[in-house]
C-alpha cells in the first residue's frame, strides 16, 4: 500500500510517498481502508520538530474517514465495510490505517466520508474547550484565538448554540476576519493588539472564557483579557514558545483560573471519556466545518505548505480513496 512518511524532520519536502506493508489490527483495534485524512497543525509540528513522534520513519495523520477493513480480537459493535471516522496516534496518511476501537465512530446517515474526515479532532476538541473544561454558561462572553481555523470555526458555532452572550474571534488577517464572521462570531479582531481591542469591545470588563492554542506571549495577553472570575483554556502551543508557568500573581487578583486540554492525550489516558465527549459533540445539530482545500495523498507536501503559510481557513483534507 502507499503511505506518506517522514524520515527526517524539516520542511514539507521531507514528506515522501512510499510503498509499505498493510498494517493488521491488534487486540481492541480495527483497520480502515482510508478515504480521506484531515491535515492538522499537529501534523505540521510532527514533521517540523517531532511533536508526538515516537521514532523515525513516521507516518503522520491523526484523523481519517473510511470503511472498516478488518476487526482485531475483542472488537464488537462494528462490521467490516462500515463507514467510520477515527482518531489515530499517527499513521493516517496511508491507504490503510489502524485505530483503537474506542476512538472509532460510525458515520451518521447522510454524512459523507469527506465531511466525516474533517471532524474527529476538531468537533470534540471545541466542545470540550467550551463545556467540559471551560464550563461555559448562558450569557457569558467568549474569546477564541485562531477563529478562522478548524477548531475556531466550530467553537464559534458551538458557543452561539450554547447561548453565549458575545463571541469574539482573533485572527491574523482581514480575509480571515471576513471568513470567521460567518461562523458564530459577533466581533472579530486582528491578533496585533487584540488585548486592547477586546477591552474596548467589552467596556474594559474583559471576557468570561478564552480559548488559546498559540501559547507564549499570546497566552499572556489572553490571560490579561479575562474578566473577574474569567477562565482561560490552553489547548496548544502553536508558537513553540517555552512553557510558561502561571501562578498566584497572575490568578489571584481577579479570581481567574486556567485549564488545559489535549484530545490526543485524552485518547490515551481516558478513551471512554473521549467517546462520551465525542458523542455529545456530534449530537449538536447544524455545526459546519467547510473543507477549503483538498489534495491527493501524494500531494501531502503541498497541503503542508498551505497549512504552514498560515493563510488557510477551515479544514484541509487529503483524498486517498474516496
Amino acid at each position: 500500500m502507499r503511505a506518506v512518511r517522514i524520515g527526517e524532520y524539516g520542511g514539507p519536502e521531507v514528506l515522501e510517498t512510499v510503498e509499505t506493508e498493510v498494517p493488521e489490527p491488534g487486540p481492541g483495534q480495527v483497520s480502515v481502508d482510508v478515504a480521506y485524512v484531515g491535515v492538522n497543525f499537529a501534523d505540521h509540528k510532527a514533521r517540523l520538530e517531532g511533536y508526538r513522534v515516537p521514532s523515525l520513519p513516521f507516518v503522520p495523520g491523526l484523523e481519517l474517514s473510511g470503511r472498516i477493513r478488518a476487526l482485531g480480537p475483542g472488537v464488537d459493535g462494528f462490521t467490516v465495510g462500515q463507514e467510520v471516522a477515527a482518531l489515530t496516534e499517527g499513521g493516517a496518511y496511508a491507504e490503510v490505517a489502524v485505530a483503537d476501537a474506542a476512538t472509532v465512530f460510525p458515520v451518521a446517515a447522510g454524512t459523507s466520508l469527506r465531511t466525516a474526515a474533517s471532524l474527529p479532532t476538531v468537533l470534540p476538541t471545541a466542545y470540550a474547550l467550551l463545556h467540559s473544561v471551560g464550563r461555559l454558561r448562558e450569557g457569558e462572553s467568549v474569546l477564541v484565538q485562531g477563529a478562522a481555523g478548524g477548531v475556531g470555526t466550530v467553537a464559534g458555532q458551538l458557543a452561539r448554540a450554547a447561548g453565549a452572550g458575545r463571541v469574539i474571534g482573533v485572527v491574523s488577517s482581514g480575509a480571515k476576519a471576513e471568513y470567521a464572521r460567518k461562523y458564530g462570531y459577533d466581533d472579530v479582531v486582528l491578533a496585533d493588539g487584540f488585548g486592547a481591542a477586546v477591552g474596548e469591545l467589552t467596556g474594559g470588563r474583559g471576557v468570561d472564557l478564552a480559548l488559546d492554542p498559540v501559547g507564549g506571549d499570546v497566552l499572556r495577553e489572553t490571560l490579561g483579557a479575562l474578566a473577574v472570575f474569567g477562565r482561560l483554556v490552553s489547548f496548544g502551543n502553536a508558537s513553540s514558545a517555552p512553557a510558561w508557568q502561571v501562578g498566584q500573581p497572575e490568578l489571584y487578583p481577579g479570581g481567574r483560573s486556567m485549564g488545559g486540554f489535549s484530545i490526543l492525550t485524552l485518547a490515551q489516558t481516558a478513551p471512554q471519556e473521549l467517546r462520551t465527549l465525542a458523542e455529545r459533540a456530534f449530537a449538536v445539530p447544524g455545526i459546519e466545518l467547510p473543507v477549503t482545500g483538498e489534495f491527493a495523498l501524494t500531494e501531502a507536501a503541498e497541503a503542508h505548505r498551505v497549512l504552514a503559510s498560515r493563510t488557510s481557513t477551515g479544514k484541509l483534507l487529503l483524498r486517498v480513496a474516496a
